[in-house]
């Protein structure tokens, strides 16, 4: 079993930066692919990044490519998304996940079934 925690989340200027942890447990954490959805009031949650099992291979929605950067170090069992050039279109919960599958490429369309608790992103104007 994963267990996921966030955090790093906050109030943040348009144009801000902020950067996520995502703090795992268990004995195979650092076999399955990680990934960082959102979810904004009102809206479905969605992908934003992923990250291969071996962090050898990343995934992002178009809408943060170049602003985001999903990493992560398997000997401190944690997954980091470093936030930068942030915008009011960001605001929402982040949720850390991990596949269900071992040895996953961290893909949008990978089968997440663990989840964390989610940490609040929010940009002001």
């Amino acid at each position: 079993q994963v267990q996921l925690v966030e955090s790093g989340g906050g109030l943040v200027q348009a144009g801000g930066s902020l950067r996520l942890s995502c703090a795992g447990s268990g004995q195979s954490f650092s076999r399955y692919a990680m990934a960082w959805f959102r979810q904004a009031p009102g809206k479905e949650r969605e992908f934003v990044a992923g990250i291969m099992w071996s962090g050898g291979r990343t995934y992002y929605r178009d809408s943060v490519e170049g602003r985001f950067t999903i990493s992560r170090d398997n000997a401190k069992k944690m997954v980091y998304l470093q936030m930068n050039s942030l915008k009011p279109e960001d605001t929402a919960v982040y949720y850390c996940a991990s596949d269900v599958f071992a040895n996953g490429l961290g893909s949008p369309t990978a089968r997440y079934t663990n989840w964390g608790q989610g940490t609040q992103v929010t940009v002001s104007t």
